[in-house]
């Protein structure tokens, strides 16, 4: 049987705390981001979430003195994972193995969620492109088996007005060398090249992997410290529902520095732990 590339669709996006989950989420929350609840993984992590139509956006930390996921400690604070759905976890694992991709074998963990009054396992099969194998942080494809518990109303609206993840950027010294990567795992067609570097298209949204002179020249100040990083997760950009709404939950909750520009309002990463969020209609 001929193994099947895996279509590029955005899951969710991971934002690193790394130790820090308190401050994280009470950041977020004054970004304007409805939470849910914290979870408390299987694998050890802990995590929020700012849920939206198809995709979300993750909060996830360790939690202190416990070294069982070493690789949120290891890596810095800020956008540390893209992750795309996958329908068949072991199919998805297969295909991408069989055309030289590196990638472990799919894991399946949980975390519980409280449903009105009762408490239910939500659970995933992942499988991961090797920690090291991309230097600008985790790629990985996730498996939802409990979708209904994952994506629910109540967690969908947003004082910021945010319905999805647009794109997300990545800055590369050589973009060409994740752009390869991509067409290994998604097939020529799903790359474009592009003034700044490439493109990988997937759904609704896209990856830009751009120079780190051209991320400075989309975000200026706002960009994400780059000091000792040659290739790193760098920005998110977000559909609103309203630029204006998008602005008043930033007033109210604070935060400093906010630029809109055009058809967005900028938010730098050093109020947003170390990501730079662009707000978009």
């Amino acid at each position: 049987m001929v193994s099947v590339l895996p279509v590029p669709t955005l899951d969710h996006v991971v934002v690193n705390l790394r130790d820090r989950i308190d401050e994280g989420a009470e950041a977020y929350r004054r970004l304007g981001f409805t939470l849910t609840p914290r979870g408390y993984h299987t694998l050890g992590s802990m995590n929020h979430l700012a849920m939206f139509g198809t995709d979300y956006l993750e909060l996830i930390a360790a939690k202190p003195d416990d070294d069982s996921r070493p690789e949120i400690m290891a890596a810095s604070s800020g956008l540390n994972g893209l992750v795309f759905a996958s329908e068949d976890a072991d199919a998805t694992y297969q295909a991408l193995r069989a055309v030289g991709v590196p990638i472990d074998p799919p894991q399946q963990f949980s975390r519980p969620v409280m449903v009105g009054d009762r408490m239910l396992d939500a659970t995933f099969r992942t499988t991961r492109l090797p920690g090291g194998s991309v230097p600008a942080g985790r790629l990985y494809f996730c498996q939802h088996l409990t979708r209904h518990l994952v994506w629910r109303d109540e967690w969908r609206h947003h004082p910021n007005g945010a319905i999805g993840v647009a794109r997300a950027v990545i800055a590369a010294e050589d973009p060409s060398r994740l752009g390869e990567l991509f067409r290994r795992m998604f097939g020529t067609e799903t790359v474009r090249q592009t003034d700044e570097g490439c493109s990988l298209l997937l759904g609704l949204s896209r990856f830009d992997v751009v120079t780190p002179g051209a991320l400075w020249e989309m975000f200026g100040h706002a960009a994400p410290d780059s000091r000792g990083r040659r290739e790193y997760m760098a920005a998110l950009t977000l559909r609103t529902l309203s630029l204006d709404a998008a602005e008043l939950a930033l007033e109210h909750g604070g935060i400093k520095g906010v630029d809109r520009v055009g058809t967005s309002v900028l938010v730098p990463a050093s109020e947003a732990f170390g990501v730079t969020l662009e707000f978009s209609v």
